[in-house]
């Protein structure tokens, strides 16, 4: 089996850490020759972390170089800039989300399309087993034609944390809204029109986007995208419903754990009734959020899968996303 050798540029994303913990899981596919970072703070903060810490710190160009491909997990207002010198490089890449400037990102996407490189993008919903299998039957047709997703994935943040996100255009829309975004442009293409309510609650004096709704307009579907900072419990409300003119799906919690329930009209006989099964999905629940996804990583790189998450989806994602936050816009770069 042939090794991918892969490097780390960036330690500053949230997800980075567990990203490259993921990525050491599997040394038959990856041999990890070290990372990059040039923010001096992020050692200080995480390069003593587990996933980093017996591993060589090299520089952005010699991770390039080392390299067969890359996860890239800067801090969000980086991550075009070091994905444009991958693909230039020829490097597969792993790309963290939510991608930044869409011109930018419509250039990188193109380069590595033309050279036939993977991009991966970091959206962990498309990994998780019921929503794996609710896409599925989406995709099969066994929900019929799709009349509502409702999408929900709140939080309830710190001060410090809230602060943070005032970097961003957007705030925590901007952030994790992408990944709901993600899952509704999959299923039902780019929307006709965008709504957006981006609201400020000013709890404890911050003020940022941190309450927020996003309403994706089709013929005759509807997608509500909701994402707050100040939701107590807001992890256990997390939540996909997917409707449609034969049955529905209903995720929540979407994980941690994950409670998911289907419904057909042989199930649902009585309408004014709450009628529904547990939905049935493979997981394994000896692999960690993020080993599917570099597993996969790995095949598309040796050809093994095909990425279904086309340049072309990715693109629209973030075309979405940056209509939603009226355009893509990096207010400050404090970590």
């Amino acid at each position: 089996m042939k090794k991918i050798k892969i490097g780390q540029i960036g330690i500053g994303h949230n997800h980075g850490h567990e990203k490259l913990l993921a990525v050491r899981k599997f040394p038959e596919l990856f041999e990890v020759i070290g990372f990059a970072e040039e923010n001096p703070e992020w050692i200080e903060k995480r390069g003593n972390m587990e996933a980093y810490r017996d591993l060589p710190r090299l520089t952005v160009q010699e991770v390039i170089e080392k390299s067969d491909a890359v996860l890239i997990e800067s801090d969000v207002w980086d991550l075009n800039k070091y994905a444009g010198m991958c693909v230039n490089a020829g490097k597969h890449i792993h790309l963290d989300k939510p991608a930044g400037d869409l011109l930018e990102y419509k250039e990188i996407l193109d380069v590595a399309e033309r050279n036939g490189l993977v991009v991966q993008l970091g959206y962990m919903y498309r990994y998780n087993p019921a929503i794996k299998k609710c896409i599925e039957l989406v995709k099969q047709g066994a929900l019929g034609e799709i009349y509502s997703i409702n999408a929900e994935m709140s939080t309830f943040h710190s001060k410090e944390y809230r602060g943070w996100l005032k970097n961003f255009g957007g705030g925590i829309m901007y952030i994790l809204g992408s990944h709901l975004v993600d899952l509704a442009v999959y299923m039902l293409g780019e929307p006709k029109k965008v709504h957006s309510f981006l609201k400020h609650s000013c709890l404890d004096g911050v003020e940022v986007e941190d309450n927020n709704l996003a309403v994706l307009e089709y013929d005759k579907a509807i997608a509500r995208i909701f994402v707050s900072s100040v939701e107590v419990n807001g992890w256990g409300r997390r939540q996909l419903v997917v409707t449609g003119s034969k049955g529905s799906i209903n995720i929540c919690p979407i994980e941690s754990p994950t409670i998911a329930t289907y419904s057909d009209l042989s199930i649902a006989d009585f309408c004014y009734a709450d009628k529904k099964v547990p939905l049935e999905y493979q997981s394994d629940s000896t692999l960690g959020r993020y080993d599917e996804m570099v597993k996969d990583f790995y095949a598309y790189i040796v050809k093994d899968k095909q990425n279904p998450f086309t340049y072309e989806h990715e693109y629209k994602v973030q075309k979405v996303l940056s209509e939603i936050v009226d355009g893509v816009k990096f207010n400050s770069k404090n970590i």
